[in-house]
């Protein structure tokens, strides 16, 4: 199935969750939040949560600085 992931297309196995998305572009395992079809998703359901073709995922990640 192919979903969006910050923007770029993405070929994933059906049955993809939000967080094996997340490991695609990032280790980091604080400061992240994910949003799906402009809808937050809790970290507590990341694992839980299976992506569906043609999802639209957003991965923030925080940025310390100043």
């Amino acid at each position: 199935m192919n979903v969006t992931i910050n923007g770029a297309s993405h070929e994933v196995p059906h049955g993809t969750t939000v967080a094996q998305a997340v490991r695609t572009l990032t280790e980091a395992t604080k400061g992240v939040a994910v949003a799906v079809n402009d809808e937050v998703v809790t970290r507590s359901s990341w694992e839980t949560t299976a992506l569906a073709d043609r999802d639209r995922v957003e991965v923030l990640t925080a940025v310390q600085g100043g």
